[in-house]
């Protein structure tokens, strides 16, 4: 069965112990279904405009739900500007945004001035995209490349500089690696994709990453390009180069995946499938912020170890009212059956059935 396939078939078996979405807004708003089309749950629809930006790892899939809102909702304007997760929740912070998309929750000094805009309310982290992070990589002459985190963190920290590396080699057993040199590519600007990325090397592989982790990449040498976009197109002209991406860039660009070893010993090929079920191991927190925290050494069989969450960041409370109507009602949408069914083509995993219940009932607090 091909990814796209598979991807239907989560959908199928995780949606369908989800609710339906829930009505929001006043009684005078337009009740509409995506496209004009039959579907299992409407969009109330809010009218007027709203701003929001952030991670460029979600791009596709809020380009998708804004088409699908759009055409249900004419009377509204929703403009994502994809400029990485660190510059997203900034624009946040600076009131320039109704909501931010951010790979990593909001935290710090960036929390405690976000929460300001929120009079009357709280400052929340909506897990809203969830996918895995796709290793990608230029080699024609090898098709099923392996890689397990510490020889990642080797590769990225500048240790292995050349394909054919002993490090390589013991993870590919047979293949013919060939003598070129290995272009490490990441991201030059804030990004949460890095902030997961590390974190995943971080947490299995520290005897070989000493840089830790965060949306700024901290180590030396390598490549930067900005955002998935530049990462993926650096990675598609550049033989011998490896990068890190939201699944959907690698699979719009038709460039191969290397399979990741799991904290169960397998090398596992890259899939929404898998990277549901690492993902069914994070732990959520109490109340309506609802932060995640990963495992990334679960033993899982068949589970993709490296993965992200995209949240949406705003408040229940403090936004204007025209704004927080809209981003009610917009939100409603993205977190329904619906809105994640629309996103399955697109390389992005269902959020699991619990935490998009929990998503729900956050999302209804927004006034």
């Amino acid at each position: 069965m091909n990814i796209r396939k598979r991807q239907v078939a989560v959908v199928g078996l995780a949606m369908s112990a989800v609710l339906g979405v829930a009505a929001c807004g006043s009684d005078n708003e337009e009740v509409a279904t995506p496209g004009g089309g039959s579907t299992t749950s409407a969009i109330s629809c809010a009218t007027g405009s709203i701003t929001a930006s952030g991670s460029s790892a979600q791009k596709n899939a809020i380009d998708e739900w804004v088409k699908k809102y759009q055409q249900a909702c004419a009377s509204s304007s929703i403009n994502y500007q994809s400029v990485g997760s660190a510059a997203g929740r900034q624009a946040f912070v600076d009131g320039q945004t109704a909501f931010a998309g951010s790979d990593s929750s909001i935290k710090d000094d960036q929390a405690a001035n976000a929460a300001k805009r929120c009079t009357g309310g709280q400052l929340v982290d909506l897990p809203m995209v969830a996918g895995p992070v796709a290793v990608i990589y230029n080699l024609a002459e090898v098709k099923d490349l392996q890689l397990s985190a510490p020889t990642l963190a080797k590769i990225y920290s500048g240790a292995v500089t050349r394909w054919n590396d002993p490090v390589i080699a013991a993870d590919n057993p047979g293949a013919s690696l060939p003598d070129k040199a290995v272009v490490s590519v990441h991201r030059s600007d804030g990004s949460g994709t890095t902030d997961n990325f590390t974190k995943y090397l971080d947490g299995v592989a520290k005897a070989d990453w000493t840089h830790g982790s965060g949306s700024d990449w901290k180590a030396q040498g390598g490549q930067g390009s900005k955002g998935s976009d530049g990462v993926t197109q650096t990675v598609k002209s550049t033989t011998g180069a490896i990068g890190y991406v939201e699944l959907s860039y690698a699979e719009n660009a038709a460039l191969s995946t290397a399979k990741i070893k799991n904290g169960a010993g397998e090398y596992v090929t890259v899939s929404t499938d898998a990277a549901s079920k690492g993902l069914g191991t994070a732990k959520i927190a109490e109340g309506n912020d609802l932060k995640l925290t990963f495992d990334y050494a679960a033993a899982t069989s068949g589970a993709y170890p490296i993965y992200l969450v995209t949240y949406e960041i705003t408040c229940t409370k403090g936004l204007p009212a025209d704004q927080a109507a809209l981003v009610k009602s917009f939100l409603t949408y993205t977190s329904s059956a619906d809105g994640q069914a629309a996103i399955a083509n697109l390389g992005y995993a269902p959020l699991p059935s619990g935490l998009a219940a929990r998503v729900r009932s956050a999302v209804a607090t927004i006034s």
